[in-house]
C-alpha cells in the first residue's frame, strides 16, 4: 500500500451568510425529515414568509450539500461547487 498526499490547487471560498446568493437553493426542512438524507444538526435553517422552514443547499455531480452553521462554500477552478465544514477548512486550506 502507497502513502498519498492530497493534491493541492487555489480555490475560492467564502464562509457562508444567509441573504448572499452563495446557496443554489432551498429544501423544506421537513422534506430533509422526511427523507432521512443526513443528520440534520447544526444545519442552516430559515423560516419563510409563508412559515415553511427551509434550508440552503449547493448541488454538484455528487448531489444536494446542505449548509450548516459556519460552513465554507468553495469554488473549484471549474466552478464546480463544495461544502467544507470550519472544523476542517483550516486544516485543508490556507489563505494566499
Amino acid at each position: 500500500m502507497g502513502k498519498y498526499q492530497r493534491s493541492s490547487f487555489e480555490v475560492e471560498a467564502v464562509q457562508y451568510e444567509l441573504g448572499k446568493g452563495i446557496e443554489d437553493g432551498f429544501m423544506p426542512w421537513s422534506s430533509i425529515v422526511t427523507n432521512g438524507w443526513i443528520v440534520t444538526d447544526k444545519l442552516v435553517k430559515v423560516e419563510r414568509e409563508d412559515g415553511v422552514v427551509v434550508c440552503p443547499f449547493v448541488q454538484n455531480r455528487r448531489g444536494l450539500i446542505f449548509i450548516r452553521e459556519g460552513d465554507y462554500v468553495i469554488t473549484e477552478r471549474d466552478d464546480e461547487r463544495h461544502v467544507c465544514g470550519s472544523d476542517k477548512f483550516a486544516e485543508r486550506f490556507q489563505k494566499l
